[in-house]
């Protein structure tokens, strides 16, 4: 039987990835729980497992008594001498607990402990596996979609976690056994097991899956300097070379729009914006506002804000629908912005020059 006993802890190990020394610790507790529970003390008892002999060994240890007062740790000499002619009175005895002998409340004690522990080191295993993959991509099959909270309960290996309604694209469906790309936002260690926060929203995502689609920023030669994103609509990022032979925003695109395509793909028909970065605020600036053509870009340091003028035929390019173009480009460059057409920058400059004499006269 101890046999047969440690062959399960070692196919527990390899099927489940449970450490055979921890579980061994945690059935010794448990054994000793349930000998607690049989004989109301645990301080007088020895627990060894010994995974090379195969061995399961439980002693009681009592000290041998003229008068037995409390029969837990004390035994007669009589009783002593039965199993050794010359114990005598103060001596200590060790005494073979079988495990068959312990009663059904004992054994179910010791069962508890045993599942508990195994419980225990599966979400140890499921947070350290996750707290890995904390801030990247993990791909992720859907369990069954929630109709009331329209969360969708997704699979991830060994663990269970959900893609709530607030971190899903805008118009994006799911259907049971979908295989989907999650960025793993968090991973938190709680009394219920760890709880993987997933979301398809996050710009971390988009910068995941360029990362997995060109080589050129894998490898540190192309950089992504920030992201601004609308998940479901338009996503604007900014890039940056460290080799003048190496286009940023062509590597990105890749041959015939290939890379981009595959990004554009995953996330389902969003727009993607690829800007190229530059030390010069005047030039990022102009370049956020791609697809629009800035004429001139005039810089308040102090408030951070700028004014950006483009030809008249061009604002409400710039300015994008319901502003989201020049709201995402204030969001990537960490600038303000101002959009003016030229017609209107220029009849303003003419009010205020003409405005001028008027003033000499008073």
């Amino acid at each position: 039987m101890n046999s047969d006993f440690f062959d399960a802890l070692d196919m527990l190990e390899k099927e489940r990835g449970i450490s055979k020394t921890y579980m061994i610790d945690k059935i010794e507790a448990a054994l000793i729980a349930a000998i607690k529970k049989e004989y109301g003390t645990s301080e007088n008892v020895i627990v060894e497992l010994s995974d090379k002999e195969k061995d399961v060994k439980i002693q009681v240890i009592k000290t041998v008594v003229e008068t037995v007062e409390n029969p837990q740790a004390e035994l007669s000499l009589e009783d002593a001498q039965k199993t050794n002619d010359e114990a005598a009175v103060g001596d200590e005895v060790f005494i073979d607990a079988e495990l068959k002998n312990f009663g059904r409340i004992s054994a179910q004690t010791a069962k508890q402990v045993i599942i508990q522990g195994i419980r225990e080191a599966e979400r140890g295993l499921i947070y350290q596996e996750f707290s890995s993959h904390e801030h990247e991509i993990v791909s992720a099959q859907v369990h069954k979609i929630d109709a009331r909270t329209k969360s969708a309960i997704l699979e991830i290996g060994k663990a269970q976690t959900q893609l709530i309604a607030g971190e899903q694209v805008p118009g994006e469906t799911f259907r049971e056994g979908d295989i989907i790309k999650v960025y793993v936002v968090e991973v938190r260690n709680t009394s219920k097991g760890p709880q993987i926060m997933v979301s398809r929203t996050h710009p971390g995502l988009v910068k995941r899956l360029f990362e997995l689609e060109v080589p050129e920023i894998f490898d540190g030669t192309v950089e992504i300097k920030n992201i601004s994103r609308e998940a479901g609509s338009r996503t604007k990022i900014a890039v940056y070379s460290k080799d003048d032979d190496v286009d940023p925003i062509g590597a990105c695109v890749g041959q015939r729009g290939v890379r981009v395509g595959k990004i554009v793909n995953e996330l389902r028909g969003e727009k993607i914006d690829i800007i190229k970065y530059s030390e010069d605020p005047r030039e990022f600036i102009a370049a956020a506002l791609s697809p629009a053509k800035a004429i001139e870009v005039t810089l308040t340091e102090d408030e951070k804000s700028c004014r950006v003028i483009v030809p008249d035929d061009q604002l409400s390019l710039a300015i994008g629908k319901e502003g989201q173009n020049a709201r995402l480009a204030a969001k990537l460059t960490g600038w303000k912005i101002d959009i003016k057409t030229q017609s209107l920058a220029d009849s303003s400059f003419e009010s205020e020059d003409g405005d001028l004499p008027e003033q000499e006269e008073e």
